[in-house]
C-alpha cells in the first residue's frame, strides 16, 4: 500500500537529513587545514547549524501545514540540498558560517513536514511505528556518516564530496514532487483534530505544549552527546585509538534506531489495547525511566565496554521517548500538527545546543564528566514526570479566549 511506501520513503529522507548534518564534522580536518580555521573557529561552524535549525523549526512547520507536507518537503529538501553543495565552494570562515546557517533554517522543516505527511497518511493507531521508523533513519544515517564520508574521501575532495550529497539530495526531492501527494484518495477516519491554527503564543502558553518541549529537551540534551562529545571523551577517557573509539561511539546510535523501532510498536500496539489512554505516556516513562539507569550508571564505568553498554542504555530509553513525542503532538494539535511539532522540536534543539556547550564546561568545573551524566540523568527524570501529566486529549486551544477562558 502507498502509506507504507510514504513511510520508506520518509526513512530515507531522514537518513540523508542526518548524513549531510553530520558531514561537516567528518570532514574536519581537511576542511580545517585548507581554510586555516582553528577548533574555535570550527565549534562556531557546527553550532551556528544548531542556530539556523531552531530559529526556523516554527516557520517551517506552519509552512507545512499550510502549503502540505508536499511542497514544503520539496521546499526544504532542496533548498537544504543547495547549501549543502555549497558547502563545497566555501573559500573562507566568514562563508562557511553563513552556508551551514542557511543550512540549518532550510533542514529545520524537514521533520515537521514529515510529521504532517505521517498524519495525513496514517490513522492515529499507526501513526506510533511510523515515526519510529522514520527518526531511525536519522540515527542509521549519523551511524553511516562517519565511515561513509571517511569512503568519499579516500576519494574525493572535501569540495567534491558535498558537491555529491547535494545531488543526492535534491534527486530525492524530485522524486517526493513527481511522485508524492498531500493526501491518499480515500480520507482517513475523523479524529477531531483541532481546524484552526493557533497562535504561537496560546502554542506556548499551552500545559500540553509545555510538558511536551520540556521532555522533548531532556531527550535532546542526552542524545546530543552522541554526535558531538562521545567520541573525543572515550578517546580521552579510556585512551582509544582512533578507529576503536570510532567504532564505540556508534553503538549507541544502533541502539537508539532499535529504539525507534520498538517505541513506534509499542505506542501503537498500546493504543489499541484497553490502556489506550496511556499508549503515548507509557513508551514516555518507560524510556526516561532507563534513561535514568544509564546515565547514572555510566558515572560508575570503569571500562570503555562497561561505559559504552551503560550509556548506549540510556540513548535506547531516551530514544524511545521520541515517537510518542511526535505522535503527542499530532494528537493535541490536529490539522496544527507541523507547527506544533516544530515547536517542540526547537526546543529539543536548544537542548542539543545545550548539551554540546554543558559537556566540557561541567567536566572542566568539576574535572570528571560524571557531573554532566547527572545533569542529564535529572533531566530524564524530569522528563518521566512530565510524561506523567501529558494528556493526548487535552488539544491546545486555538484562540486566547479558549486559553483564557
Amino acid at each position: 500500500m502507498k502509506k507504507y511506501a510514504v513511510v520508506f520513503a520518509l526513512f530515507i529522507l531522514s537518513m540523508i537529513t542526518y548524513i549531510d548534518r553530520v558531514c561537516i564534522s567528518a570532514a574536519k580536518t581537511p576542511i580545517a587545514a585548507e581554510l586555516q580555521l582553528s577548533d574555535t573557529a570550527i565549534g562556531l561552524v557546527f553550532s551556528v547549524f544548531a542556530l539556523g535549525y531552531a530559529l526556523a523549526q516554527i516557520p517551517a512547520g506552519w509552512f507545512a501545514d499550510k502549503f502540505g507536507p508536499r511542497n514544503a518537503l520539496v521546499g526544504v529538501v532542496g533548498a537544504w540540498s543547495v547549501f549543502t553543495a555549497l558547502t563545497g565552494a566555501s573559500w573562507s570562515l566568514t562563508s562557511l558560517v553563513a552556508i551551514r546557517f542557511l543550512f540549518g533554517v532550510a533542514e529545520a522543516g524537514a521533520f515537521p513536514g514529515s510529521a504532517r505527511a505521517i498524519r495525513n497518511w496514517l490513522p492515529a493507531g499507526e501513526r506510533g511505528l511510523a515515526n519510529g521508523i522514520l527518526f531511525s533513519g536519522s540515527r542509521l544515517g549519523a551511524a553511516v556518516s562517519f565511515p561513509l564520508l571517511a569512503w568519499m574521501l579516500s576519494r574525493w575532495s572535501w569540495r567534491a564530496s558535498f558537491l555529491i550529497l547535494g545531488i543526492a539530495g535534491l534527486s530525492w526531492a524530485a522524486f517526493w514532487l513527481l511522485w508524492f501527494r498531500n493526501r491518499p484518495t480515500t480520507p482517513l477516519p475523523e479524529d477531531h483534530s483541532v481546524t484552526v491554527e493557533p497562535s504561537l503564543g496560546v502554542i506556548f502558553r499551552s500545559k500540553a505544549m509545555l510538558l511536551a518541549m520540556t521532555q522533548y529537551f531532556a531527550s535532546n540534551f542526552t542524545f546530543f552527546l552522541c554526535l558531538s562529545w562521545m567520541l573525543p571523551y572515550l578517546k580521552k577517557q579510556y585512551l582509544l585509538s582512533d578507529s576503536t573509539a570510532a567504532a564505540y561511539a556508534m553503538t549507541p546510535l544502533l541502539f537508539g534506531a532499535t529504539s525507534q523501532w520498538l517505541a513506534g510498536w509499542l505506542v501503537d500496539r498500546i493504543y489499541h489495547s484497553p490502556l489506550h489512554a496511556w499508549s503515548r505516556r507509557l513508551p514516555g516513562m518507560l524510556g526516561f525511566g532507563l534513561g535514568v539507569i544509564g546515565l547514572l550508571a555510566v558515572t560508575r564505568a570503569t571500562t570503555p565496554d562497561m561505559a559504552v553498554l551503560y550509556f548506549a542504555l540510556a540513548v535506547f530509553g531516551t530514544d524511545m521517548t521520541i515517537s510518542p513525542s511526535w505522535v503527542f503532538c499530532s494528537d493535541v494539535a490536529g490539522k496544527n500538527t507541523g507547527a506544533v511539532s516544530g515547536a517542540m522540536n526547537m526546543l529539543g534543539n536548544i537542548g542539543s545546543f545545550a548539551s554540546a556547550n554543558a559537556f566540557p564546561y561541567l567536566e572542566r568545573m568539576t574535572g570528571s564528566a560524571s557531573a554532566y551524566f547527572a545533569v542529564a540523568a535529572t533531566l530524564n527524570l524530569i522528563g518521566a514526570v512530565c510524561w506523567f501529566h501529558m494528556r493526548s486529549t487535552e488539544h491546545i486551544p486555538t484562540t486566547e479566549a479558549e486559553a483564557h477562558p
